[in-house]
């Protein structure tokens, strides 16, 4: 006979629980894995500065100024590191060896970083080899910001205002490269550029070499003088420059005129100059006001780039004093 069912009891017709049921919860005792990162929180003030960081390098100035620095890079070797501090390069810092065999050099090294507020670093040999890729530092690094460029239509036109009010002696004289990557190239043609009064070197945004280190080397510290400035686009740079008054140049074999006969040497002018080999590309030759050739003997090819402008910037030196 059933037992009597009692009031307000709840009678249930399933089974109680069964082997193996027990891991049902185990998933809500699971958690919801790691912890994310600070600036992976929408709530933390990390993200938010995250997202701010990222909306400034999308904007227009900020694309600009990710185009126009390098990195960070250090100058090598004793003669070097000395004269991009003599030249008063902005430097960071100084790496210098521990237990290092100080001459004179490594001693106004030292004397021009105190001087100047440079933060000098003893570093272990095997650290120096490290950061300079075993490079030949001879105990001491300079260590580089990355160089600030200016704009090269806007350049050109400060130049040229600056000329017409006198407040310059020569007319302006630029350099601009044409698909010249080599930094040792660009380091001796700033050289030359300081060494026969020239203005500023033009290079172009993309497929260009930029002020490295090893730039910095070559020039023995004449980047510190000679502004570096860049152009979105060569060619409208040129046709720009043209617009002011500048007269163009290129450099090339099989000119329409030897370089001692270049009469615009007088004039506001921009030299062009392309890689060794190549030359200079079909749309800057057309943009050139006049092809020059630089005579040499017949055995050779072509001259390095840095080596013709050279020989060209003597020659319109050299025009410019006599006129």
């Amino acid at each position: 006979m059933a037992a009597p069912k009692r009031p307000g009891a709840i009678r249930k017709n399933k089974k109680g629980p069964l082997v193996g049921t027990g891991g049902h919860g185990r998933k809500a005792l699971e958690g919801k894995g790691p912890t994310p990162r600070a600036e992976d929180r929408p709530y933390h003030k990390a993200h938010k500065l995250k997202k701010a960081a990222e909306k400034r390098a999308q904007s227009p100035a900020g694309r600009a100024r990710t185009r126009s620095r390098a990195p960070e890079d250090l100058v090598t070797g004793r003669n070097s590191v000395l004269e991009a501090l003599r030249a008063e390069v902005p430097a960071k810092a100084l790496h210098a060896a521990s237990r290092i065999d100080v001459d004179d050099r490594v001693r106004e090294i030292l004397q021009l970083c105190a001087e100047r507020g440079i933060t000098i670093l003893e570093t272990s040999k095997s650290e120096l080899d490290r950061i300079t890729g075993d490079a030949i530092h001879q105990g001491v690094a300079l260590q580089v910001p990355a160089y600030e460029y200016g704009d090269a239509v806007e350049t050109a036109r400060r130049l040229m205002t600056q000329w017409e009010k006198r407040h310059i002696s020569a007319p302006p004289l630029l350099v601009a490269l044409d698909g010249i990557t080599d930094p040792r190239n660009l380091g001796a043609i700033i050289r030359s550029v300081s060494a026969f009064s020239g203005h500023a070197v033009v290079l172009p945004e993309r497929r260009s070499v930029g002020v490295t280190a090893s730039a910095w080397k070559t020039s023995a510290g004449a980047a510190a003088r000679v502004p570096v400035v860049k152009a979105t686009n060569l060619n409208r740079a040129l046709e720009e420059f043209k617009g002011m008054g500048y007269f163009v140049a290129g450099l090339d074999g099989g000119g329409d005129v030897d370089l001692p006969e270049l009469e615009l040497a007088t004039e506001p002018l921009v030299v062009v100059v392309g890689a060794e080999g190549k030359g200079l590309s079909r749309l800057v030759a057309e943009n050139c006001d006049q092809i020059v050739s630089i005579p040499i003997d017949s055995a050779m090819e072509s001259l390095n780039a840095s080596m013709a402008v050279g020989i060209t910037l003597y020659e319109v030196s050299r025009r410019r004093a006599r006129s």
